[in-house]
């Protein structure tokens, strides 16, 4: 297990995960994602003379592997003693508490590509901007207490 390192560390740094007050840990980006969207993109380009609608698709690709990037690069994922945080540099701009969840999956256990989690009231799906092994750390320490969702 990663071991949470001092809050000290710049924006963006190498560490897996760091603290950002006692007993929370949070993740480092991962652009694993991003990237790869955006080199799906890049690929379909050479495709284009069997169809041309695949110059689009490309640049639809592309264009959402690079917002990705930003996400990754301007969000950060928080786990605290009661909730899972969202932040935007200095500001929060969501809470989860974990007592409000049923259940959680990440797909696909050897891509993670996506956070599946279901509160009392909604259902999110966030696609793994962040280190994908501390996150299954994290989430199975937090929510020990639920089962991640079994795969369909």
């Amino acid at each position: 297990m990663t071991n949470p390192t001092n809050s000290n560390n710049p924006p963006g740094s190498s560490s897996a995960a760091e603290a950002s007050s006692p007993g929370s840990v949070s993740l480092a980006p991962s652009f694993v994602v991003p990237l790869g969207v955006s080199l799906l993109g890049a690929l379909c380009l050479p495709l284009q003379p069997s169809w041309g609608g695949f110059r689009w698709l490309a640049l639809v690709l592309v264009l959402f592997g690079g917002f990705l990037l930003l996400q990754a690069r301007l969000l950060r994922l928080e786990f605290n003693d009661d909730a899972l945080l969202v932040w935007r540099g200095e500001t929060e701009i969501r809470r989860f508490p974990y007592a409000t969840w049923l259940s959680w999956r990440v797909f696909w256990p050897g891509l993670p590509v996506l956070l599946y989690f279901r509160e009392e009231r909604s259902i999110h799906l966030l696609p793994v901007l962040f280190d994908p092994t501390v996150l299954r750390e994290q989430l199975e320490r937090h929510l020990a207490h639920l089962a991640p969702t079994p795969a369909p």
